[in-house]
């Protein structure tokens, strides 16, 4: 028993579906929206990979719902049922007007949920690097997109000794250095534009991640390449806090907020730094 009431608990349902779809705008020609929406202009097909999350406290059949038939159900019912093998821009109403952006597929899905699930958040993963968070606050979403880089580096504190950095690193105080395979989470928050259905436009979106920061990380020796590592020690949690403080303000011109960086070493060591005013630092 939580202090204060029953323990209010989350669980997700996943399921996939298979749809096609095209953000194009009437106003522009064929090659304006290609320049703009990239190959979602032509009419691609896709599985989109869709996570429920309800929560509640825990009854007395040790369940907050059952998954496998109150929430499977109304998901074959209010989503699969209307959106499996479908054309999503001819589906529903929503979509007469705004295009179907994983941004503006999490809301509508929310909306039919909400009937009859005490939700939490709706995930539509877009691609494997791409997905679109709706928690149920307005209009505002969260997009995420992934996306990697190969770089070397050192950990090694100025002014210590080798033996001093081999006692704090180990071996990555080794004066060679050693590489990695990064990947790289972005995450930004903002309000679903009423036409594109998006957050930020995702072809603009990668475009500024890649040139503000990939570009420069990319086949690098962080120690000797990035400036700002000549004297900060390249660790995991300092490129994440680098990350997140060279793209915070550039994606503003994007009419959105950095929300999270989420940055994989491995994969078994990850860090995760929030932009200003999100999560806790």
């Amino acid at each position: 028993m939580a202090r204060g009431g029953a323990a209010r608990v989350a669980v997700s349902r996943y399921a996939e579906f298979a749809v096609s779809y095209c953000h194009r705008l009437p106003e522009l020609d064929g090659v304006q929206n290609g320049v703009r929406f990239g190959a979602a202009a032509r009419s691609p097909g896709a599985t989109v990979g869709l996570w429920v999350t309800v929560a509640g406290p825990v009854d007395a059949y040790g369940m907050v719902v059952n998954l496998s038939t109150v929430v499977k159900g109304a998901i074959a019912r209010e989503v699969l049922g209307p959106l499996d093998g479908a054309y999503l821009n001819d589906v529903w109403p929503e979509f007469e007007t705004m295009l179907p952006a994983p941004e503006s597929l999490a809301w509508a899905i929310w909306r039919r949920l909400a009937r009859s699930l005490d939700l939490v958040r709706v995930r539509v993963q877009w691609r494997p690097t791409v997905w679109a968070d709706y928690g149920g606050e307005g209009m505002d979403a969260l997009l995420t997109i992934e996306t990697q880089f190969c770089a070397a580096h050192r950990l090694s504190m100025p002014g210590l000794s080798l033996e001093e950095n081999y006692a704090i690193y180990g071996k990555c105080a080794r004066p060679s250095g050693h590489g990695h395979n990064y990947k790289l989470a972005v995450t930004v928050r903002g309000p679903i534009d009423p036409r594109t259905g998006m957050v930020a436009e995702l072809v603009a979106f990668e475009r500024l991640v890649n040139e503000v920061l990939v570009e420069e990380l990319d086949h690098s020796f962080l120690n000797a390449d990035v400036p700002h590592f000549a004297m900060v020690v390249p660790t995991a949690e300092n490129i994440a806090l680098y990350a997140r403080d060279r793209l915070a303000e550039p994606l503003r011109s994007l009419g959105v907020e950095l929300y999270k960086i989420r940055l994989y070493e491995t994969d078994k060591n990850v860090c995760e730094v929030y932009g200003e005013g999100y999560g806790k630092d």
